[in-house]
């Protein structure tokens, strides 16, 4: 815009004055209840350099600027520092690091077993330390012979008396018929074991406590020592398996 002189003339405005206002900012808006827009910068000043800012009084005073207030030095390099210079620094130990706790584990305790109650001395004792030798014996008619305990009986004495040195005896009886009353008598044996087993036939038997008993084939029964008993019957063709503990024993008529 042109500028009126004293003398009438008008004289252009100089280009940096007239380029300077041309640039100036604009006046803020009036507020309306909105905010106006942001003004854009203006050519002066986005190549305006930067202001800096103002420094804190503290270090404007110390005549410190803000590009040269050191910075803390991290703890182990001033502790160095203070070292090198000289100065006592107390240094924190770390902590002893505890051991690790073993929890203990309880060991199983073997469970107890009682000993079982003491039983009275048998009546005969076993042989004992004499060897025992081997023996076989294979089935012959001829090895049945009435010369046993009883006559109404027949016995095949299968050597183990005498492979045992006498800690066993073991027998097969045919009871010959009929069951007379002589058969029938009660009677008992004193012996560590009696074990009979049926192989053939079947018989009736009578036991003290226990009553009334058919054995037949597979039949198997130990007859405790001293318990009374009888034979009340039996089949013609009755045979059974007795194995007794000792090979010597006792029979008693009741």
């Amino acid at each position: 815009m042109a500028r009126a002189t004293i003398s009438g003339k008008v004289k252009a405005a100089p280009p940096k004055q007239a380029k300077t206002k041309a640039v100036a900012p604009k006046k803020k808006a009036a507020v309306s209840g909105k905010k106006s827009a942001v003004p854009k910068m203006t050519a002066a000043k986005a190549k305006a350099p930067p202001v800096k800012k103002a420094m804190a009084p503290a270090a404007k005073k110390a005549g410190v600027t803000r590009s040269a207030a050191p910075k803390a030095a991290p703890p182990k390099a001033a502790a160095a520092r203070a070292v090198a210079q000289g100065k006592t620094v107390a240094v924190k130990q770390a902590a002893p690091r505890r051991p690790a706790t073993r929890v203990a584990v309880p060991t199983p305790v073997p469970r107890r077993v009682r000993p079982p109650a003491a039983r009275a001395a048998p009546g005969h004792r076993l042989g004992g330390g004499e060897p025992q030798v081997f023996t076989v014996s294979h089935l012959n008619e001829a090895d049945f012979k009435a010369d046993g305990l009883r006559a109404y009986a027949q016995y095949r004495d299968l050597g183990i008396a005498a492979a045992t040195a006498g800690l066993c005896q073991a027998h097969v009886i045919r009871f010959v018929p009929p069951c007379t009353e002589a058969v029938r008598k009660r009677h008992l044996h004193k012996a560590d074991l009696q074990l009979v087993y049926v192989l053939k036939g079947w018989m009736k038997n009578e036991f003290e406590g226990v009553g009334e008993q058919m054995m037949s084939v597979g039949s198997c029964w130990i007859q405790p020592s001293g318990i009374e008993h009888t034979v009340l019957d039996y089949s013609a063709d009755c045979e059974v398996l007795e194995i007794i503990v000792p090979a010597d024993f006792k029979t008693e008529d009741v």
